[in-house]
């Protein structure tokens, strides 16, 4: 019996190499997945697995990494895992952006409150714009605690304003501070504070369980100066003895420990050191005047999480490489 013709397919058997071109073509240039390909080049799965792998042993694709987004992975987990914090986020950009890191934190906010937290917030041009921008969010049982007493700030933004905006966003009672943030005397302040209202206001602060806060500068320009808390001379003084950031208007040093002065006695609200051990601590801060106060914070065991842009996340990586260099 004679043998069996054979019918012509009309396809020309593909070489390997064009196979291996062809898959690495429509993975890489028109995204189309690997159980696509297969059917597409009549081949299995797997085959494209081994076509996509040795096209990148012959160097017919080049895998490049974004080195700017792995700088943001890298820094991020760089201080995370220096100051033992729970979470960085760090927004991208090549330029400091006070913007960026606010809003990065505003979006991020929502996610780290509970039912039944007491929250306390700070003051400063970064909270307000924090506050402006926060992720509407009802947070049943609410408290949000203003941490410092009233400044009188000429940029259009106030410690109530800033407290009170964020507890509206998620529906929370607000307490308020019906006192200066600092008065004329050791005397007045003590007076201020055994009022009742005051005093009720006063013991909310033992109740936080989070704090949402940034850092201030010891620049001549900082808030703590134009808002009127303290002068020139006051600045001089602290920075003389070490201070290197502010935290609640209350001046640190390198290490991140308060630096009791001059101003203190006559100052009304919450010290640093009722920061440390909460179960949140929410530091948001940015720029080059601030990464010597923020290191310090982050030393001084304040947050928990941070807030932050890339060029300031730099620094503050870069400054704790020459201490330990």
């Amino acid at each position: 019996m004679p043998p069996k013709k054979t019918q012509p397919t009309g396809r020309t058997p593909r070489l390997p190499d064009d196979l291996i071109l062809e898959a690495a073509w429509l993975y890489y240039y028109e995204d189309r997945n690997q159980s696509e390909i297969a059917e597409t080049l009549g081949v299995s799965r797997s085959s494209i697995v081994g076509y996509l792998q040795q096209a990148r042993e012959r160097d017919i694709v080049e895998v490049r990494l974004d080195p700017k987004s792995f700088a943001r992975h890298r820094y991020a987990r760089t201080l995370q895992e220096r100051y033992g914090l729970a979470d960085v986020q760090i927004a991208p950009g090549d330029t400091f952006s006070l913007e960026r890191a606010a809003l990065l934190a505003a979006r991020c906010l929502p996610d780290l409150l509970e039912p039944g937290d007491t929250l306390g917030v700070a003051w400063g041009q970064t909270v307000f714009t924090l506050s402006e921008h926060v992720t509407r969010r009802a947070v049943p049982d609410l408290t949000v605690v203003q941490m410092v007493g009233a400044v009188n700030s000429p940029y259009g933004f106030d410690s109530e304003s800033c407290a009170s905006r964020i507890a509206a966003a998620f529906g929370g009672r607000c307490v308020n501070l019906h006192v200066p943030a600092i008065v004329s005397s050791a005397a007045m302040a003590e007076a201020l504070q055994r009022e009742s209202v005051i005093a009720a206001q006063l013991c909310e602060l033992d109740h936080i369980n989070k704090a949402l806060f940034a850092v201030g500068s010891c620049e001549i320009d900082s808030h703590i100066v134009t808002s009127g808390i303290a002068g020139p001379e006051d600045l001089a003084d602290y920075r003389a003895r070490g201070a290197v950031g502010l935290i609640c208007s209350r001046f640190i040093d390198k290490a991140g420990n308060h630096l009791p002065g001059r101003l203190d006695e006559r100052m009304i609200g919450l010290t640093p050191d009722k920061i440390r051990g909460l179960s949140t601590g929410i530091l948001v801060s940015s720029g080059a005047e601030k990464i010597v106060g923020m290191a310090a914070a982050l030393q001084g065991g304040y947050a928990t999480h941070l807030f932050t842009d890339l060029p300031t996340a730099a620094g503050i990586v870069e400054l704790g490489n020459a201490a330990t260099s």
